[in-house]
């Protein structure tokens, strides 16, 4: 037996913070600023967030954290991390608590400063016992494998990973908050440095600072609060290994699963998306996501990107706000792919606005190509 959590909360306050570079403050302080940021937004107060979730990379106990820092005391609360694609995931797992009546008002959130800390991400994760022989650099190690088997697959090619990231920069140059912006050419990602063949530091994520933060209510309190309300519409997830060398296939991911449960819960279909957010971590993720979660066929993403078609003016937009490669990857990036859906079914996103944006798709990744977690959001008009 299955709940229908279709339209049955919303996100009401969506807050981000330190975007790029915020020297002088810690993960938890970017944290704490988005979430502040996010309560106000949605026109309640601290003593107003009875549900918190919250993962980090350098948290072991990300909950108890929050808790303390931002003095809250929570009724439930969810620590679940399975890498970046958890706050997709915690949209499902919050609409469930707010369904069930274990809070009224939910909080998730996420805040790094790798940039300003060092430029490296400090992970918590354990080093897997199979792979450490062969000293890889992960996680770029694991996404140059999938790439590579990809183009031996399909014949994917450089120049198509290049189309991603050029349709990037096009979308982060129409977006003032964009870490990375300025023309950027072929030519460019093609001669850029290689870092793990085939992927250039091109075809690789920012390193940068940046915290998220959003609020989900029940939806029929949802129309009352300040902010137009956008609504969680349906979630799906899927795991099917934690190594790379463990992945059951390198060219097909377990979005082939969390895809489909997502919009069988949303009750729409793919031509109905007006914006997908992928998690971009790599332009092969792009690539592949394209792929699993049925906009093309497996194989047909590398040439699918190619002559604008996920650029500004093309016929599917994807990460307008320029994604992990041009806006914003402060080591989990999944919260901010909400971030962007949301301001672009309100209506906020300025130069990069896209027409009539009712329905969302936002697609995180965590680990190795490991977990797959799919969210669609929604406006009023969709329910």
């Amino acid at each position: 037996m299955s709940v229908d959590l279709r339209g049955r909360a919303a996100i009401v306050g969506m807050a981000t913070a330190g975007t790029g570079e915020a020297p002088g403050f810690s993960a938890m302080e970017l944290l704490g600023q988005a979430a502040l940021a996010a309560v106000a937004d949605a026109g309640l107060t601290m003593g107003d967030i009875d549900g918190v979730f919250a993962a980090t990379s350098s948290h072991a106990f990300p909950t108890m954290s929050v808790v303390e820092y931002l003095g809250l005391r929570p009724r439930h609360f969810d620590g679940t991390n399975v890498g970046g694609s958890s706050f997709e995931l915690h949209l499902l797992q919050a609409t469930l608590a707010l369904e069930a009546g274990l809070c009224d008002a939910a909080l998730i959130c996420y805040g790094s400063n790798q940039r300003t800390a060092g430029g490296r991400l400090v992970s918590m994760s354990e080093p897997q016992w199979h792979e450490t022989p062969y000293h890889p650099r992960h996680p770029i190690t694991a996404y140059g494998l999938a790439a590579s088997r990809h183009m031996h697959e399909y014949g994917t090619t450089r120049e198509n990973l290049a189309d991603v990231a050029l349709a990037a920069r096009d979308w982060a140059n129409l977006n003032p908050d964009a870490f990375a912006r300025g023309p950027l050419t072929k030519e460019d990602v093609l001669a850029s440095r290689m870092i793990s063949d085939p992927l250039t530091k091109a075809d690789c994520c920012l390193v940068t600072d940046g915290a998220a933060a959003c609020v989900l209510v029940r939806a029929d309190r949802a129309r009352d609060l300040a902010a137009k309300p956008v609504y969680f519409l349906g979630g799906g997830a899927a795991n099917w290994h934690r190594s790379i060398v463990a992945m059951p296939d390198l060219t097909t991911t377990a979005a082939v699963e969390s895809g489909p449960r997502a919009l069988e819960m949303a009750k729409v279909g793919r031509e109905e998306l007006d914006l997908v957010m992928l998690y971009d971590a790599f332009t092969i993720n792009t690539v592949l996501f394209l792929e699993d979660l049925g906009f093309c066929a497996k194989g047909e993403g590398g040439r699918f990107v190619g002559d604008g078609r996920i650029a500004p003016g093309g016929e599917l937009a994807v990460n307008t706000n320029g994604g992990g490669l041009s806006c914003v990857h402060p080591g989990m990036y999944g919260l901010f792919l909400i971030a962007e859906a949301v301001a672009q079914i309100r209506g906020q996103a300025g130069e990069r606005q896209i027409a009539d944006c009712d329905l969302a798709l936002c697609h995180g990744n965590g680990g190795t190509l490991s977990s797959q977690c799919t969210a669609i959001l929604g406006s009023e008009a969709t329910l």
